[in-house]
């Protein structure tokens, strides 16, 4: 008697199993192309090529420029680290009050990185000065980002890189655009000013330093109708000068930055100034700093450049646009209403 065989089953559980290890193939493989295709590969401003492993939940942030840049693109709620000396930033308390809670991990000139490490970061952006500090967390499999906002075209670049890095490319498009847009309606304003006075901008730690011609805030005279009293000298950073190389510019206006550690009447009671233009015309401006330190690459810092077009031609801009430019800032980037009645105080 001949055994019976069911060849159609045997069959039909051949293909099952063939098919099944087909789909799981094709599953690992599916899995593994969205792993990849979650990662995000950008290029800072140091020409680092830095590899995200997916959207970043947590973020630390050790430069207040890159601070301030988060919280304009809504990323308030992923930082878990901050630079030192948050409590000195008063758009902190205004827009993001979690921020002052938040551990810190050292500043530019003393950053902690095993206070960084510790906070398990999936992304850390930091200033270009601390590669060395990017280097070695890379080396721990930690992503780091390095900006440098030294002028206009690298601001706009760094927003688009925390942008790009942490998923939020519609509001960095969206403020870079802002940014653009502000830059074009100055130069419209000031297109028609002959006489462009001289400026000279004093450093925080004194006003025996200035800002080069290379330097971020140099850039904020020339875009608001001025001429920099320090065009010719070389740099990028705050430069200590004398006493004979100021008298020698005679500049017809002297900026006080927002954060400096000096007021107006020092400078008025330096018998040393007292024949320059400035000092004789009274022509000694301080920047507000109720809100940020707008001589910064911040990215409200084109309300510095409105601020100075108005110290410079109040005629072209007065104080009331500028109070009114900046309440709407504040209002749609940082979700914020300010008092901009202290503007100008």
């Amino acid at each position: 008697m001949k055994k019976s065989t069911n060849k159609p089953l045997c069959l039909l559980l051949a293909l099952l199993i063939v098919l099944s290890l087909s789909v799981s193939v094709c599953q690992a493989a599916t899995t593994g192309q969205a792993a990849e295709a979650a990662k995000i590969t950008v290029t800072d401003q140091a020409g680092r090529e830095v590899t995200i492993n997916g959207l970043p939940d947590r973020i630390v942030s050790g430069y207040y420029i890159s601070s301030s840049t988060c919280i304009a693109l809504g990323l308030t709620d992923r930082m878990v680290g901050i630079e030192a000396k948050a409590d000195i930033r008063p758009i902190y308390a205004l827009a993001a009050q979690k921020l002052l809670k938040l551990p810190n991990v050292g500043t530019a000139k003393e950053f902690n990185l095993e206070a960084c490490v510790a906070l398990e970061p999936d992304l850390v952006i930091l200033p270009k000065r601390l590669r060395d500090s990017a280097d070695m967390l890379a080396e721990l499999g930690i992503p780091a980002i390095l900006v440098n906002p030294e002028n206009h075209r690298d601001l706009v670049e760094m927003i688009t890189l925390i942008g790009r890095s942490t998923g939020a490319e519609d509001k960095a498009a969206m403020l870079v655009g802002y940014y653009n847009g502000e830059l074009a309606a100055v130069a419209e304003l000031t297109k028609g000013i002959s006489e462009r006075p001289s400026v000279y901008m004093a450093g925080y730690s004194g006003y025996l330093s200035t800002a080069p011609k290379d330097m971020y805030q140099a850039s904020l005279i020339d875009a608001a109708g001025g001429v920099n009293a320090a065009r010719g000298v070389d740099g990028d950073n705050w430069t200590s000068v004398s006493y004979e190389q100021v008298i020698a510019m005679n500049p017809d206006v002297i900026v006080i930055p927002a954060e400096a550690s000096y007021a107006k009447g020092d400078i008025l009671k330096d018998a040393q100034l007292a024949d320059i233009a400035a000092v004789k015309e009274g022509k000694i401006y301080k920047m507000p700093n109720d809100f940020e330190a707008w001589d910064m690459p911040v990215p409200s810092c084109t309300l510095g450049i409105r601020w100075m077009l108005n110290a410079l031609h109040g005629d072209v801009y007065p104080l009331k646009a500028l109070q009114g430019d900046a309440a709407s800032f504040y209002s749609k980037f940082y979700g914020v209403e300010i008092d901009a009645a202290l503007i100008g105080k």
